[in-house]
Protein backbone atom coordinates (compact mmCIF):
# COMPACT_ATOMS: atom_id res chain seq x y z
CA UNK A 1 0.00 0.00 0.00
CA UNK A 2 1.31 3.51 -1.06
CA UNK A 3 2.07 6.31 1.71
CA UNK A 4 -0.60 8.13 0.48
CA UNK A 5 -3.53 5.54 1.36
CA UNK A 6 -2.00 4.86 4.40
CA UNK A 7 -2.31 8.55 5.30
CA UNK A 8 -4.10 9.37 9.04
CA UNK A 9 -7.54 8.46 8.76
CA UNK A 10 -8.85 11.75 10.49
CA UNK A 11 -7.69 13.48 6.74
CA UNK A 12 -10.62 11.26 5.32
CA UNK A 13 -13.28 12.94 7.57
CA UNK A 14 -13.34 15.81 4.75
CA UNK A 15 -12.19 13.33 2.03
CA UNK A 16 -9.27 15.81 1.43
CA UNK A 17 -6.19 14.57 0.08
CA UNK A 18 -2.95 15.50 1.93
CA UNK A 19 -0.51 17.84 0.28
CA UNK A 20 2.71 15.76 -0.95
CA UNK A 21 5.07 19.03 -0.38
CA UNK A 22 4.97 21.86 2.52
CA UNK A 23 4.65 22.06 6.42
CA UNK A 24 2.85 19.50 8.57
CA UNK A 25 -0.74 21.38 9.19
CA UNK A 26 -3.25 19.83 11.21
CA UNK A 27 -6.85 19.84 9.02
CA UNK A 28 -9.10 20.65 11.98
CA UNK A 29 -7.38 23.11 14.77
CA UNK A 30 -5.95 26.00 13.54
CA UNK A 31 -2.59 27.07 15.03
CA UNK A 32 -2.05 28.35 18.19
CA UNK A 33 0.11 31.41 18.37
CA UNK A 34 1.69 31.52 21.49
CA UNK A 35 4.79 32.67 23.38
CA UNK A 36 6.93 30.23 24.81
CA UNK A 37 5.63 30.84 27.87
CA UNK A 38 2.42 29.45 27.37
CA UNK A 39 3.91 26.09 28.10
CA UNK A 40 0.52 24.50 28.10
CA UNK A 41 -0.19 24.40 24.53
CA UNK A 42 3.47 22.35 24.15
CA UNK A 43 2.03 19.54 26.20
CA UNK A 44 0.91 16.09 25.65
CA UNK A 45 -2.81 16.23 26.09
CA UNK A 46 -2.51 13.55 28.68
CA UNK A 47 -0.13 14.92 30.67
CA UNK A 48 -2.85 17.70 30.98
CA UNK A 49 -5.67 15.23 31.65
CA UNK A 50 -4.22 13.01 34.35
CA UNK A 51 -2.15 15.85 36.34
CA UNK A 52 -4.79 17.10 37.90
CA UNK A 53 -6.81 13.95 37.66
CA UNK A 54 -5.75 12.43 41.40
CA UNK A 55 -6.62 16.30 42.87
CA UNK A 56 -10.34 16.23 41.15
CA UNK A 57 -11.01 13.04 42.72
CA UNK A 58 -9.49 13.29 46.33
CA UNK A 59 -11.61 17.14 46.74
CA UNK A 60 -14.67 14.94 47.21
CA UNK A 61 -13.93 13.59 49.89
CA UNK A 62 -12.30 17.09 51.47
CA UNK A 63 -14.93 18.59 53.51
CA UNK A 64 -12.79 22.05 54.57
CA UNK A 65 -12.74 25.26 52.85
CA UNK A 66 -8.95 26.23 53.02
CA UNK A 67 -7.67 23.29 50.35
CA UNK A 68 -10.44 23.74 47.35
CA UNK A 69 -9.21 27.73 47.55
CA UNK A 70 -5.33 26.44 47.72
CA UNK A 71 -6.43 24.47 44.38
CA UNK A 72 -8.48 26.98 43.04
CA UNK A 73 -5.57 29.66 43.24
CA UNK A 74 -3.20 27.12 42.38
CA UNK A 75 -5.01 26.69 38.69
CA UNK A 76 -5.39 30.10 38.08
CA UNK A 77 -2.10 30.95 38.46
CA UNK A 78 -0.85 27.94 36.39
CA UNK A 79 -4.09 28.95 33.87
CA UNK A 80 -2.95 32.73 33.75
CA UNK A 81 0.39 31.79 32.60
CA UNK A 82 0.25 28.96 30.57
CA UNK A 83 -2.64 29.81 28.24
CA UNK A 84 -3.38 32.97 26.26
CA UNK A 85 -4.75 35.62 28.36
CA UNK A 86 -8.57 36.06 26.27
CA UNK A 87 -11.70 37.49 27.46
CA UNK A 88 -13.16 33.74 27.52
CA UNK A 89 -10.33 33.28 29.89
CA UNK A 90 -11.23 35.84 32.23
CA UNK A 91 -14.93 35.30 31.86
CA UNK A 92 -14.40 31.97 33.10
CA UNK A 93 -11.85 33.06 35.99
CA UNK A 94 -14.88 35.16 37.11
CA UNK A 95 -17.60 33.04 36.04
CA UNK A 96 -16.78 30.05 38.36
CA UNK A 97 -16.59 31.58 41.61
CA UNK A 98 -20.58 32.95 40.63
CA UNK A 99 -20.98 29.26 40.03
CA UNK A 100 -19.55 28.37 43.56
CA UNK A 101 -20.95 31.26 45.00
CA UNK A 102 -24.68 29.99 43.83
CA UNK A 103 -23.76 26.19 44.57
CA UNK A 104 -22.69 27.71 48.39
CA UNK A 105 -25.85 29.65 48.68
CA UNK A 106 -28.13 26.60 47.29
CA UNK A 107 -26.90 24.08 49.51
CA UNK A 108 -26.70 26.52 52.74
CA UNK A 109 -30.41 26.53 51.91
CA UNK A 110 -31.11 23.28 51.51
CA UNK A 111 -28.77 21.76 54.76
CA UNK A 112 -30.86 20.14 57.56
CA UNK A 113 -31.11 22.66 59.97
CA UNK A 114 -31.53 20.23 62.93
CA UNK A 115 -27.79 19.26 61.78
CA UNK A 116 -26.56 22.78 62.52
CA UNK A 117 -28.67 24.07 65.25
CA UNK A 118 -25.74 24.41 67.52
CA UNK A 119 -24.18 27.15 65.61
CA UNK A 120 -25.07 30.83 65.58
CA UNK A 121 -28.16 31.99 63.68
CA UNK A 122 -27.25 34.20 60.89
CA UNK A 123 -30.66 35.08 59.56
CA UNK A 124 -34.19 33.97 61.10
CA UNK A 125 -37.61 34.51 58.83
CA UNK A 126 -40.59 33.35 60.52
CA UNK A 127 -40.05 30.11 61.97
CA UNK A 128 -36.85 29.52 59.50
CA UNK A 129 -33.41 30.25 60.67
CA UNK A 130 -30.46 29.85 58.67
CA UNK A 131 -26.98 28.76 60.88
CA UNK A 132 -23.41 29.60 60.16
CA UNK A 133 -22.95 25.77 59.95
CA UNK A 134 -25.12 25.61 57.22
CA UNK A 135 -23.50 28.46 55.35
CA UNK A 136 -19.90 27.00 56.14
CA UNK A 137 -21.65 23.75 54.88
CA UNK A 138 -22.75 24.91 51.57
CA UNK A 139 -19.80 27.58 51.27
CA UNK A 140 -17.43 24.22 51.23
CA UNK A 141 -19.53 22.05 48.75
CA UNK A 142 -19.72 25.45 46.08
CA UNK A 143 -15.34 25.80 46.71
CA UNK A 144 -15.30 21.88 46.29
CA UNK A 145 -17.33 22.18 42.93
CA UNK A 146 -15.62 24.93 41.54
CA UNK A 147 -12.10 23.68 42.48
CA UNK A 148 -13.12 20.51 40.34
CA UNK A 149 -14.07 22.53 37.43
CA UNK A 150 -11.21 24.98 37.26
CA UNK A 151 -8.74 21.55 37.12
CA UNK A 152 -10.45 20.51 33.90
CA UNK A 153 -9.96 23.90 32.58
CA UNK A 154 -6.32 22.79 32.45
CA UNK A 155 -6.64 20.62 29.57
CA UNK A 156 -10.10 22.03 28.45
CA UNK A 157 -8.42 25.55 27.57
CA UNK A 158 -5.34 24.11 25.78
CA UNK A 159 -6.24 21.06 24.32
CA UNK A 160 -7.49 20.46 20.56
CA UNK A 161 -9.66 17.40 20.00
CA UNK A 162 -7.90 16.27 17.14
CA UNK A 163 -4.38 15.88 19.21
CA UNK A 164 -6.41 14.15 22.13
CA UNK A 165 -7.47 11.35 20.31
CA UNK A 166 -4.09 11.19 18.10
CA UNK A 167 -2.59 11.00 22.19
CA UNK A 168 -5.41 8.16 22.93
CA UNK A 169 -4.58 6.19 19.81
CA UNK A 170 -0.50 6.91 20.59
CA UNK A 171 0.76 6.52 23.68
CA UNK A 172 -2.78 4.51 25.39
CA UNK A 173 -3.15 2.45 21.98
CA UNK A 174 -6.74 3.01 21.66
CA UNK A 175 -7.91 1.21 18.44
CA UNK A 176 -7.71 4.12 16.08
CA UNK A 177 -11.18 3.04 14.18
CA UNK A 178 -12.52 4.33 17.49
CA UNK A 179 -10.46 7.00 18.34
CA UNK A 180 -10.38 8.25 14.43
CA UNK A 181 -14.31 7.33 13.89
CA UNK A 182 -15.33 9.34 16.74
CA UNK A 183 -13.07 12.23 15.53
CA UNK A 184 -14.72 12.40 12.32
CA UNK A 185 -18.30 12.24 13.73
CA UNK A 186 -17.42 15.10 15.96
CA UNK A 187 -16.61 17.22 13.07
CA UNK A 188 -20.38 16.57 11.59
CA UNK A 189 -20.89 19.43 14.34
CA UNK A 190 -19.27 22.36 12.67
CA UNK A 191 -20.07 21.03 9.14
CA UNK A 192 -23.57 21.33 10.34
CA UNK A 193 -23.61 24.62 12.00
CA UNK A 194 -21.94 25.95 8.07
CA UNK A 195 -24.58 24.07 6.06
CA UNK A 196 -27.51 25.71 8.39
CA UNK A 197 -25.98 29.07 7.91
CA UNK A 198 -25.63 28.42 4.06
CA UNK A 199 -29.36 26.93 4.31
CA UNK A 200 -30.43 30.36 6.42
CA UNK A 201 -28.78 32.80 4.01
CA UNK A 202 -30.54 30.86 0.86
CA UNK A 203 -34.08 31.19 2.64
CA UNK A 204 -33.29 34.93 3.45
CA UNK A 205 -32.35 35.51 -0.21
CA UNK A 206 -35.75 33.86 -1.73
CA UNK A 207 -37.73 35.80 0.64
CA UNK A 208 -38.96 32.27 2.06
CA UNK A 209 -40.81 32.29 5.67
CA UNK A 210 -40.58 35.87 6.14
CA UNK A 211 -42.89 37.40 8.90
CA UNK A 212 -42.34 37.86 12.62
CA UNK A 213 -43.94 35.49 14.90
CA UNK A 214 -43.63 32.41 16.66
CA UNK A 215 -45.84 30.43 13.81
CA UNK A 216 -43.48 31.84 11.57
CA UNK A 217 -40.22 30.74 13.65
CA UNK A 218 -41.67 27.05 13.55
CA UNK A 219 -42.20 27.07 9.87
CA UNK A 220 -39.12 28.91 9.14
CA UNK A 221 -36.79 26.16 11.59
CA UNK A 222 -39.09 23.63 9.78
CA UNK A 223 -38.08 24.53 6.22
CA UNK A 224 -33.98 23.76 7.57
CA UNK A 225 -34.54 20.19 8.26
CA UNK A 226 -34.95 19.06 4.96
CA UNK A 227 -32.09 20.35 3.12
CA UNK A 228 -30.05 19.51 6.11
CA UNK A 229 -30.51 15.91 6.39
CA UNK A 230 -29.87 16.01 2.80
CA UNK A 231 -26.46 17.29 3.15
CA UNK A 232 -25.69 15.17 6.44
CA UNK A 233 -26.55 12.13 4.38
CA UNK A 234 -24.37 13.35 1.52
CA UNK A 235 -21.11 14.60 3.76
CA UNK A 236 -21.42 11.45 5.58
CA UNK A 237 -20.82 9.70 1.98
CA UNK A 238 -18.55 11.66 1.31
CA UNK A 239 -16.41 10.64 4.53
CA UNK A 240 -17.63 6.72 4.18
CA UNK A 241 -15.97 6.85 0.55
CA UNK A 242 -12.75 8.66 1.74
CA UNK A 243 -12.45 6.34 4.41
CA UNK A 244 -12.58 3.21 2.29
CA UNK A 245 -10.62 4.81 -0.54
CA UNK A 246 -7.68 5.31 2.31
CA UNK A 247 -8.53 1.43 3.40
CA UNK A 248 -9.23 2.73 7.02
CA UNK A 249 -9.93 -0.33 9.23
CA UNK A 250 -8.03 -2.48 7.17
CA UNK A 251 -5.01 -3.13 8.66
CA UNK A 252 -3.80 -3.41 12.60
CA UNK A 253 -2.17 0.12 12.38
CA UNK A 254 -1.79 3.37 10.70
CA UNK A 255 1.21 5.75 9.26
CA UNK A 256 0.65 8.82 11.62
CA UNK A 257 1.07 11.80 9.59
CA UNK A 258 1.18 14.33 12.70
CA UNK A 259 2.54 12.83 16.00
CA UNK A 260 1.77 13.70 19.66
CA UNK A 261 4.71 12.33 21.63
CA UNK A 262 5.19 11.94 24.94
CA UNK A 263 8.03 14.14 26.18
CA UNK A 264 10.71 14.53 29.11
CA UNK A 265 8.53 18.27 29.65
CA UNK A 266 5.56 15.94 30.27
CA UNK A 267 6.78 13.47 32.56
CA UNK A 268 7.85 17.03 34.71
CA UNK A 269 4.68 18.68 34.49
CA UNK A 270 2.61 15.79 35.43
CA UNK A 271 5.05 14.45 38.64
CA UNK A 272 5.12 17.92 39.84
CA UNK A 273 1.57 18.46 39.59
CA UNK A 274 1.04 15.27 41.37
CA UNK A 275 3.37 16.07 44.44
CA UNK A 276 2.13 20.12 44.43
CA UNK A 277 -1.04 18.15 44.94
CA UNK A 278 0.07 15.70 47.98
CA UNK A 279 1.71 18.74 49.61
CA UNK A 280 -1.34 20.71 49.57
CA UNK A 281 -3.58 17.50 50.86
CA UNK A 282 -0.87 16.62 53.40
CA UNK A 283 -0.86 19.93 54.99
CA UNK A 284 -4.68 20.25 54.69
CA UNK A 285 -6.79 17.16 54.66
CA UNK A 286 -6.18 15.85 57.99
CA UNK A 287 -8.35 18.91 59.42
CA UNK A 288 -10.68 18.43 56.16
CA UNK A 289 -12.76 15.30 57.08
CA UNK A 290 -16.08 16.18 59.38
Amino acid sequence: MSEQARLEPADAADGASAPTTGPVVDPYAGPVTHSPVRFLYDLNPLAKIFAPLPAMVMLVFVRDVRTPLVFIALTAVVLLIGVRFTRGLVALLIGVPAFGAVIALGFALWTDAGLVDDTAPVFQLGGWTLYSGALETGLATGLRIAAIVVLAFIAGLSTTGPDLVRATVQQLRVPYRIGYTALAAFRFVPRFRHELEIIRQAHRVRGAHGGRGPFTAIARWAGYIVPLLAGAIRHAERVALAMDARAFGAYADRTERHLVPFRTRDTVFLVGFWVVSAVVFWLFFPWGLS
